[in-house]
């Protein structure tokens, strides 16, 4: 394997993964996503990987014990997403899809927005039947998000959800609002941000490399959206929270024509004030 990235391990594995592919006949194709496929892996990175297997093996096809001939393995289970999570003996994470091949190859190329493979030949570790290596170089060129429709469905949902908040915090449950401000609210206003700036390499996982992406002004009124999970602190992020999704749905507003319920705004925001 020519590619080489600041983990000497992950290369390692990606590297026994390859040979490991080859071996087993039940495979039609390997193929790498996440930080490795886009150079951005380092000393704390995973390995994420679909395995397309043969449609007529796939119901007896022993993820776990195929993974355990990459490392010893910690710990291996089916998570949230129905994706079989792994920790090696080192550590290091992975995140494997066992999927079919058959429809599995031919929904890649509907990834276009999602995922980026930059280079689509080192992120395809096993093809037997070319299939996957076509799929995957669809997927070679970054897809820019259509900013007028997507700023608009962001400040729709930030209006939406906002309001939720408010009503949340109005009854009293402030772990359910923390929760709510922090990982719903936050991530749509950070792909709106990411927007506005330019800066959308990053869309599925907004936070990532927020620190080297985003200006400081905008990093300063990200973290004046955060606190620990206590009611004055919740109810003061979230007014705070909200007068930053007002100003990013202004600037969007003024950039691509877009309309806002500014009533609407409005009321949310006095809903937020009369939490003092």
């Amino acid at each position: 394997m020519s590619v080489r990235s600041a983990s000497p391990a992950l290369d390692d594995r990606i590297a026994r993964l390859r040979q490991l592919a080859h071996a087993d006949a039940r495979l039609e194709g390997v193929l790498l996503y996440g930080s490795w496929t886009l150079g951005e892996a380092d000393a704390h990175s995973d390995i994420e990987a679909y395995l397309y297997i043969e449609d007529d093996h796939l119901a007896d096809f022993d993820g776990p014990a195929f993974l355990a001939q990459l490392a010893p393995l910690q710990l291996a289970y089916t998570n949230m997403y129905g994706v079989l999570a792994v920790v090696f003996d080192d550590l290091m994470r992975g995140e494997f899809h066992l999927t079919a091949a058959g429809p599995g190859i031919d929904e890649v190329p509907t990834w276009q927005g999602m995922v980026h493979l930059p280079r689509p030949e080192d992120a395809v570790l096993l093809d037997r039947t070319g299939r996957l290596t076509r799929a995957a170089r669809q997927l070679a060129a970054f897809r820019e998000h259509e900013p007028a429709v997507t700023a608009r469905r962001l400040t729709d949902e930030l209006a939406n959800w906002t309001l939720m908040l408010a009503h949340v915090l109005a009854r009293g449950e402030v772990a359910r609002a923390h929760a709510l401000l922090h990982t719903v609210i936050a991530p749509q206003q950070l792909q709106l941000c990411r927007l506005l700036r330019g800066s959308t390499a990053h869309w599925l996982t907004p936070s990532r490399a927020l620190e080297q992406d985003l200006p400081a002004a905008d990093r300063h009124r990200y973290i004046s959206t955060t606190a620990p999970a206590r009611d004055r602190e919740v109810r003061s992020a979230a007014r705070n929270s909200w007068c930053w999704s007002r100003d990013l749905a202004a600037e969007a507003a003024d950039r691509w024509d877009i309309r806002l319920p500014h009533a609407l705004h409005d009321r949310i925001g006095d809903l937020l004030s009369d939490l003092h």
